[in-house]
């Protein structure tokens, strides 16, 4: 199952809806272009919504980091949503669910960008 990313907007947070297996190739280039291009837009409150996302390889990972280093380094924010158990549990084992600022409810979520 390849992956699909699409984005929506609630207020000045843009929302990057993703599912399927995010892992090596199409899906790793799927999530570094999508972030590249709402940077582009100058689009800098991301929240990346991982619902439906039922597998991540150590190559997402890595992009996940970069993403995170990329949004920063532009002064921007990235959180991530809606994590599944095998994410949440990939992303404590490589303990950068103290990196990230993980949410559960989309409406804190978007809350949390603005405080």
């Amino acid at each position: 199952m390849s992956v699909k990313a699409s984005t929506r907007q609630s207020g000045s947070v843009t929302i990057i809806d993703l599912s399927g297996q995010i892992k090596l190739g199409e899906g790793t280039s799927v999530l570094r272009d999508t972030v590249k291009d709402l940077l582009g837009k100058g689009q800098k409150k991301i929240l990346l919504n991982l619902g439906d996302v039922n597998y991540v390889d150590s190559i997402t990972v890595g992009v996940l980091i970069s993403a995170l280093t990329s949004v920063r380094n532009q002064g921007g924010e990235l959180k991530l949503l809606h994590l599944t158990k095998k994410v949440r549990a990939v992303l404590q084992i490589t303990k950068l669910d103290m990196v990230f600022h993980i949410l559960d409810d989309e409406t804190e979520a978007i809350a949390a960008f603005n405080s």
